[in-house]
């Protein structure tokens, strides 16, 4: 008889959760041309280059999730714009992040789209845990027992 092993099932993941959602490519340079100011289709598809097949069903999958909104300002033909949610702009510190990141370890420091910070300073962000405001290092953490 032939041993068949059980089948196992995946880890319970919030970022696996979240990247069904916003995990490739055209669905996070949507997000990063609204979080820009775009809100026109066409906006979108020239920024990001994007197929606009493509494109379209991105949208509709992010209006679904809810990180997206979508208005009609036109009715013939008819023609919609695009918004960030609450949800859609809670992603702005992934974006964030993986544009600092592309920047120092892909691009060797170049950031074609700087920030200002409304204090006045270009703004750089930086992960820190909530408690002790400690900054966030990569060997800084560990699985916790407790659930």
């Amino acid at each position: 008889m032939i041993s068949v092993p059980p089948v196992e099932t995946p880890r319970p993941c919030t970022i696996a959760d979240a990247l069904e959602v916003v995990g490739d490519r055209w669905s996070l340079l949507v997000v990063r041309e609204l979080f820009y100011g775009q809100r026109r289709f066409t906006e979108i598809a020239r920024n990001t280059g994007a197929p606009r097949d493509i494109l379209a069903t991105r949208l509709r999958k992010l209006e679904e999730h809810g990180v997206i909104s979508r208005t009609q300002y036109s009715q013939r033909p008819p023609r919609y714009e695009y918004g960030l949610t609450a949800s859609g702009r809670a992603l702005s510190p992934v974006l964030l992040t993986l544009k600092q990141w592309g920047s120092r370890y892909l691009d060797d420091g170049a950031d074609p789209v700087p920030f200002m910070h409304t204090c006045g300073e270009r703004f750089t962000g930086e992960l820190c845990c909530a408690a002790c405001r400690a900054p966030l290092r990569g060997d800084a953490l560990r699985i916790s027992d407790a659930e």
